[in-house]
């Protein structure tokens, strides 16, 4: 799947639900999505009732999005949790939320997952001690997450330090914003990640 360029307010109405792709554009009035809460496109508002296939295509489509991951990368996020012990579809769901990205936007350092994406590319951050710049690296228990020594006098960490954590920070992290430092407390679990997700529906698209 190619880098989608386009408005990502139209991903939120193609797919029925807010994604939260722009950080606090989401949560005033002026998201799209308020406005316009149909599907784009001249007949997003008369479309046909949907398939199971359709269904389940959308909601991969709309974990897709969300995380921001692409077609390849999902799909081995997929069989990666099929060989795992438990539900798959949870066990999925938890290897994204330990994506290194969602960690720094859990942690409340970017305001979407796509700005964290960006820092976490530009080389900001550190895992236990060493530079980590890739967005897809997956954190485990125990983990440290910080701003690299030396980035923290930049403008954008200024205005994260000291402030008091998010009021939605998930509980299997911590987050010291006087050290710009985040701990992986425990793995998450199904009932740590709020997103409305019907992962089930997932599992069945792939294991047709």
């Amino acid at each position: 799947m190619a880098t989608y360029r386009e408005a990502k307010c139209r991903l939120c109405r193609r797919e029925g639900g807010k994604l939260f792709l722009k950080g606090d554009k989401c949560y005033t009035g002026k998201c799209p999505f308020e406005k316009r809460p149909m599907a784009p496109g001249q007949h997003g508002a008369g479309r046909k009732k949907v398939s199971e296939y359709g269904q389940q295509l959308r909601e991969k489509q709309k974990v897709k999005r969300i995380y921001g991951v692409q077609e390849g990368q999902f799909r081995e996020y997929y069989e990666t949790a099929d060989r795992m012990k438990g539900i798959t579809g949870e066990n999925m769901l938890s290897l994204l939320e330990r994506r290194l990205d969602n960690v720094v936007y859990r942690l409340g350092i970017g305001v979407s997952r796509a700005q964290a994406r960006q820092l976490v590319g530009h080389g900001h951050f550190t895992v236990n001690g060493k530079k980590v710049n890739i967005p897809s690296y997956i954190v485990k228990k125990g983990d440290v997450i910080a701003v690299k020594e030396g980035k923290a006098g930049n403008k954008f960490f200024a205005e994260v330090k000291g402030t008091k954590p998010a009021a939605n920070m998930p509980k299997w992290l911590e987050f010291d914003s006087e050290k710009l430092e985040g701990k992986v407390v425990e793995l998450p679990v199904r009932s740590d990640i709020d997103s409305q997700i019907s992962e089930h529906m997932i599992v069945e698209l792939y294991s047709k």
